[in-house]
């Protein structure tokens, strides 16, 4: 099957399944197609146990297993949809909020990576589950960092106050950084390891890694600004926008490309440069009518894209092999990782709390708000094959499942419930 016929079929089922959700469901987009899409495959499933012999899943499953998902996500579809959301962010509101923003990003994840770790290493243990200590560190970091993409999405359904609304995308948006480090580095000290994630276990030590991290985030972060200022001034010196749409297309395709032979963090470059575009580009460099075609021009790229992300989580699902034991893991799993959540937010907060104002409620919120993606997916699909390999994927899906369908659905209830007026909504 050609690149053209697997996108064909994509978008093809994606169009109908989002119409479904529009015309029917209701439900936020994010959520409705993963609903469908989920529901499509565990159709499918049953139909495979009742009538084996008409080799529907199998056929479906030769389709599916040509759609590299970590591929598509990370190195493709992942760049358009950073520099999207952070398009829409407001630099200012941000740059207030950036300790919390830098904590919970930074020491939140950690904390996050290691109390998931430590307890799934318990928990596992319990169940009867044999799995290495280094193995549950490696789920902790893949599953800790919020995932933008669906952050982004609830947050378009939410309303909420500004400076809560900066906390929860800010974090979003930079801790995915972080969380490759600690995942990559990780990876390293697995034995006999293989792959892009290799690397000689000696060479790992705290100094390689804060050098990594330093690398990726700053010289991501600094590649970001270079390529967007750039761009910026290209479209300061004309009044054009299908050139400058243009311009904004060639800026996030040709930094994403760069930042792999850099060996820098592509996603934070893509944060970079969007809120430098979409904030003093926004301002300085562009007509009404250029920041009007822009806006729209993004704003359906992101619909289009989240819609295929969402489809594809859910129909990846027939690629993974549940066994009893592997979902028991991953049902305890949804309540380990979001006790680590609390944890790893109360932390951060307590330690600004005599500088900053916050709601009593917030700790609450960002432990609900802490949605999991496809991000997660991607890395646990990455993953070299270790013994553990098919447990952790399990526990993945089910915690991202969890996250997008219950967490993304109730979020804004949750919200509403927690700040129920606009005075206490003020300070968050």
């Amino acid at each position: 099957m050609s690149v053209f016929d697997l996108a064909a079929i994509i978008i093809t089922v994606t169009a109908v399944f989002g119409w479904v959700n529009t015309r029917f469901l209701r439900l936020p987009p994010s959520v409705g197609l993963l609903a469908i899409s989920l529901a499509s495959s565990l159709s499918l499933l049953a139909f495979h146990v009742l009538v084996p012999s008409a080799g529907l899943v199998p056929s479906v499953r030769a389709v599916v297993a040509q759609i590299d998902f970590n591929e598509a996500l990370m190195h493709g579809m992942l760049a358009f949809l950073l520099f999207a959301g952070a398009l829409h962010a407001d630099l200012d509101v941000v740059m207030r909020r950036r300790g919390t923003i830098v904590l919970l990003a930074t020491v939140g994840l950690l904390i996050s990576t290691a109390v998931v770790g430590l307890l799934c290493r318990l928990v596992f243990g319990l169940l009867g589950l044999e799995v290495s200590w280094l193995a549950c560190l490696i789920f902790g970091a893949l599953i800790s960092p919020t995932d933008p993409i669906s952050v982004m999405a609830a947050l378009k359904t939410l309303h909420a106050p500004a400076s809560l609304e900066a906390k929860i995308a800010g974090e979003s948006l930079f801790n995915d950084g972080v969380a490759v480090v600690v995942f990559t580095a990780l990876v390293a000290l697995l034995p006999g390891g293989t792959g892009a994630h290799a690397h000689h276990a000696a060479e790992i030590s705290a100094l390689s890694i804060g050098r990594l991290f330093l690398q990726e985030a700053i010289g991501g972060g600094l590649l970001g600004l270079v390529a967007g200022y750039l761009a910026y001034r290209l479209m300061l010196s004309i009044d054009d926008y299908k050139v400058e749409v243009m311009i904004s297309l060639a800026l996030v395709m040709g930094t994403y490309a760069l930042s792999f032979p850099l060996h820098v963090s592509g996603p934070i470059a893509m944060v970079a440069a969007g809120m430098l575009i979409g904030n003093r580009g926004r301002r300085f460099a562009m007509s009404e009518q250029v920041a009007d075609y822009l806006e729209k021009f993004w704003e359906l790229i992101d619909e289009i894209l989240n819609s295929v992300l969402f489809l594809l989580i859910g129909v990846e699902v027939l690629m993974v092999a549940f066994a009893a034991q592997r979902v028991t893991a991953g049902l305890v799993a949804i309540v380990i990782v979001l006790a680590a959540r609390l944890v790893s937010v109360w932390v951060p907060i307590t330690l600004l709390r005599r500088r900053a104002g916050f709601t009593p409620a917030v700790v609450r919120i960002l432990t609900w708000a802490g949605l999991r993606g496809g991000i997660s997916v991607a890395l646990a699909l990455s993953l070299p094959p270790i013994p553990e390999k098919s447990l952790i994927l399990t526990c993945t899906y089910v915690v991202v499942l969890f996250s997008i369908l219950v967490q993304g659905a109730t979020i804004r209830r949750v919200l509403m419930r927690l700040l129920p007026g606009p005075g206490a909504a003020a300070e968050s």
